[in-house]
């Protein structure tokens, strides 16, 4: 028998002899072969075991430093940690809720450029903690490559906003008119660059890492950059749907926080084993409550529920508008039960309060799973937050965790059920028309609105 030499083959008898070379092969070449496919063996043994490791081999995350201000800990030194905590959270609760209502007051486009801050900041979290955890295999190009696709992304969804509501803008500029003609081209293009400079980066011996962390970038890129698109979509249907979805998801929040905190005693899971049930039931009816007040204050309001435009002429976003319906008080009967405990037949309410029941529920119900699946992700890789961005919070993505599938939910819902034909978007397409498509769209238009009856055939004399 031949001797085997792969690792792990057992050898031949004793004084067993090897075959003769064949023809044209030198007498040393079935050993150097062998010896190669040996290291190459060796190597994928080595390094191919990645999808094997269990939990418990992922390498822990030095725990983040306390950034709480030097002012507070000393104002609550004489605190337990429960009670330090809770201060903590509170006083920085409420300072960025001023500060949000500061941003809203500055308009839409200060929200637009704070919802790509926050983008920004959730996509380095994510992808700090995979640079950390993996940092000892010294991979090439990762944190470049990383942020180079975060660039195209951006490039391609903001570039599909502009065309889309900026299109007056765009005419009179002709090197935007080119940039928005051939987008999608130059995105895919930028974005091929950086698929074969991921390919070019590939090691041998890292070959299986380097495919978990693009996938890892991707996956990243799906979770922030697509949602917070969604979430400017939103904002431009009405600052409504921008406003009343996120403060449900910031209620339900702090309201589980409050019940939790005073009332629960039941776990309601394991991968969070502060939540109760006690917090997730108070959350979710405070919520809707909230969510149905906050949606008849804000729908008396033009700035609030009127679309977001682009007004060339004062080359700024405005709201003005004549409310739809939606935001128009309409008279309900009364289920019969109702009629008399409250002692009136009808009650007057905007049509949109009846949907931000849904949009509450949801964010009270469904919203809190966003938490969950971020609690599972940090506790796979032994982390308590995913930054120390906030005192008594966490990184930005602990905040925003639950925003995210609440943006999607309001995306789907408003193209589902409320979202007709907009006049304003149609306008802008037309305009960037060649002047024949323009005047024949115009004789189409005048035809059908004469066989309708709304227009008046002309007389030809």
């Amino acid at each position: 028998m031949w001797e085997l030499r792969h690792r792990g083959g057992c050898p031949g008898p004793v004084g067993a002899v090897a075959p003769p070379p064949r023809e044209g092969e030198a007498a040393g070449g079935d050993h150097e072969t062998e010896s190669t496919s040996d290291k190459e063996t060796d190597i994928d043994d080595r390094y191919g075991d990645l999808d094997s490791r269990t939990d418990s081999d992922i390498p822990e995350i030095p725990p983040s430093s306390d950034r709480t201000p030097e002012i507070l800990k000393k104002a609550l030194s004489g605190l337990s940690s429960r009670w330090k905590n809770w201060w903590i959270r509170g006083i920085l609760t409420l300072t960025m809720i001023s500060l949000f209502f500061l941003i809203i007051y500055m308009g839409s486009f200060m929200l637009m450029l704070l919802v790509l801050g926050i983008q920004v900041k959730c996509f380095h979290e994510i992808i700090t903690i995979g640079y950390r955890v993996y940092r000892s295999y010294d991979l090439p190009w990762f944190r470049t490559l990383s942020w180079y696709f975060l660039l195209c992304v951006n490039y391609f969804f903001y570039g599909e906003t502009v065309a889309d509501y900026f299109a007056t803008f765009v005419q009179r500029e002709e090197q935007l008119q080119f940039l928005i003609r051939y987008h999608r081209f130059i995105s895919f293009a930028l974005y091929l660059a950086g698929f074969c400079m991921f390919v070019l980066s590939l090691v041998k011996k890292h070959y299986r890492l380097q495919f978990y962390m693009f996938a890892w970038t991707h996956v990243t890129l799906l979770i922030t950059v697509t949602q917070s698109h969604l979430v400017i979509q939103n904002l431009f249907e009405g600052m409504i749907w921008f406003l009343v979805p996120i403060s449900s998801v910031i209620c339900n929040d702090i309201t589980a926080y409050l019940f939790g905190f005073f009332f629960g005693r039941t776990p309601l899971i394991k991968l969070s084993p502060k939540k109760t049930w006690e917090g997730f039931i108070g959350g979710f009816f405070s919520t809707v409550i909230f969510g149905f007040i906050a949606a008849y204050v804000l729908s008396k309001y033009q700035y609030f529920v009127c679309p977001v435009e682009y007004r060339s002429d004062v080359n700024s976003f405005v709201t003005e508008c004549e409310p739809s319906e939606l935001f128009q008080l309409q008279s309900y009967s009364l289920p019969p039960f109702l009629k008399a405990l409250l002692r009136r037949e009808t009650i007057s309410l905007y049509p949109f309060q009846i949907h931000s029941i849904a949009l509450s529920t949801f964010a009270s119900l469904i919203g809190p799973f966003g938490g969950f699946f971020a609690s599972g992700f940090k506790r796979a890789f032994k982390i308590k937050d995913f930054a120390n961005t906030i005192p008594g919070h966490g990184g930005i993505m602990d905040r925003f965790d639950c925003q995210y599938l609440m943006a999607t939910f309001v995306h789907v819902y408003i193209t589902s059920f409320i979202r007709g034909p907009n006049p304003s978007k149609v306008l802008q397409q037309l305009l960037v028309l060649q002047p024949e498509q323009q005047l024949n769209i115009y004789k189409t238009l005048k035809t059908h609105l004469i066989e309708k009856g709304i227009l008046q055939p002309t007389l030809k004399v």
